[in-house]
């Protein structure tokens, strides 16, 4: 397994403590030079030159006074970490700027944990998120407003948010009680209303991304009304994400009605300007798949020299992957959109505490097995490593999962991509050509 390096938001009282003795270097230095000029006012004097001792004198008095001063507030402020702050602000956003590329492609709460973790390492992060959701709030907004569901895309927002945490929570917040307002969120309710207000979904987005000044973009994979449908092993169809998430039997394939939308321009531009493009982690049927059943997107997937990497689901989901294993999982993506469309997989291979088991063992999910062997006849490099959150619950770890994902991208960015990918580049550049 790769080495983990360690976000270097962590170490934030180093930055702070070194742009903090630079301040403080500058003011000895002005004080300093204050008593300099002091000590050359007698020989000025004494050679008659009494407006150089008198500017020298004006001089060193103001330096020693601006630089005591400031000395003494920049101690005070440095006590309420305000100055290193800010500093460290500064220092965070040039390197967050010199970051590689990502795309992240799903949705649902695996997108947007993931989306926590690589924050911390560039700002040029762009989130392709599934607009198919058609139950709770997101459902009721859909149909009373005829707008795409706003939920996944809220939950990328608060995820890259760089406001204050108020502000995160404040998006977050569900009504528990009221008339036609009990379930629904207050960002759901927030982007309803920007939609309204501005006419345009897209829009809307990028006015809520504004507000919480998000590092990077969230962009919808469709602006299109599509509507996700499933057929299963038994020829019956299932319309309705939130309904093909409850059945019974396996799924033999997803689409999406009406079949061939279209995504807004910045998604195509985005996976074809990426270093690396990642899809998942999420539920696979629900929130993976729907974004590369666009045409488009699915293309530029194909396309681009970006490293393609798709995160293992820690668990099965009743209903959408119940007895899946690894290999099921890429085999299912290939299935829908063709072979060689993943390059590296990765896996977690810490065990699950047997009351986390249990706890999940109810609801009909269990641990996905690495089938290594059947995995690796997919032709597709396998990843593996200790990503499980230290909590109740059999999640990715977002912080080591993104220090995993870091460690790959920052490797591929060595090689030479631009061979790596000649063929594959050649090959489908005409798709692209209009």
């Amino acid at each position: 397994m790769l080495q983990l390096k360690a976000p270097f938001l962590k170490k934030r009282h180093l930055i702070r403590l070194k742009y903090l003795l630079i301040v403080l270097l500058v003011l000895v230095a002005l004080i300093v030079f204050g008593m300099v000029l002091f000590q050359l006012v007698p020989q000025r004097w004494s050679n008659g030159g009494r407006l150089a001792a008198t500017v020298s004198v004006l001089f060193g008095l103001s330096g020693i006074l601006i630089g005591a001063v400031l000395l003494i507030l920049a101690l005070k402020i440095s006590e309420t970490r305000h100055l290193g702050d800010l500093l460290s602000s500064a220092y965070e956003k040039r390197v967050l700027n010199k970051g590689p590329k990502i795309v992240v492609i799903g949705g649902g709460t695996g997108l947007a944990a993931l989306l926590r973790g690589l924050k911390n390492y560039t700002s040029h992060l762009t989130a392709v998120v599934a607009v198919t959701d058609d139950g709770g709030s997101s459902g009721r907004l859909r149909n009373e407003f005829g707008i795409l569901p706003p939920g996944d895309i809220r939950h990328c927002l608060t995820a890259l948010a760089d406001r204050e945490p108020l502000m995160e929570q404040l998006f977050q917040y569900r009504f528990g009680k009221g008339s036609g307002l009990a379930g629904h969120n207050f960002g759901n309710l927030f982007i309803t209303a920007m939609t309204d207000i501005t006419g345009d979904f897209e829009l809307a987005i990028k006015q809520s991304s504004r507000v919480l000044a998000i590092r990077g973009q969230v962009l919808p994979s469709t602006l299109d009304k599509v509507v996700l449908a499933a057929e299963l092993e038994d020829d019956s169809i299932i319309g309705g994400e939130s309904l093909i998430g409850k059945v019974d039997r396996r799924i033999r394939r997803v689409y999406l009605v009406p079949a061939n939308p279209s995504p807004p321009g910045e998604v195509v531009d985005a996976i074809m300007a990426a270093d690396a493009v990642i899809m998942g982690p999420g539920s696979l049927f629900t929130s993976v798949l729907p974004n590369l059943l666009v045409p488009d997107v699915l293309k530029a997937v194909r396309t681009t020299s970006a490293l393609r990497i798709y995160v293992m689901n820690i668990m099965t989901q009743p209903g959408e992957t119940r007895h899946f294993v690894a290999s099921d999982h890429v085999k299912a993506i290939h299935s829908h959109c063709g072979p060689g469309l993943i390059d590296t997989v990765v896996v977690n291979t810490e065990e699950i505490e047997d009351a986390v088991r249990e706890r999940y063992l109810s609801e009909c999910a269990v641990p996905v097995y690495l089938d290594r062997e059947a995995l690796a006849k997919e032709d597709v490099k396998i990843v593996t490593g200790s990503y499980l959150s230290k909590s109740n619950y059999a999640r990715h770890d977002s912080a080591v999962l993104a220090a995993e994902l870091m460690n790959m991208i920052d490797l591929d960015r060595l090689k030479n991509k631009r061979g790596r990918n000649l063929f594959r580049n050649w090959h489908f550049s005409k798709l692209f050509k209009r």
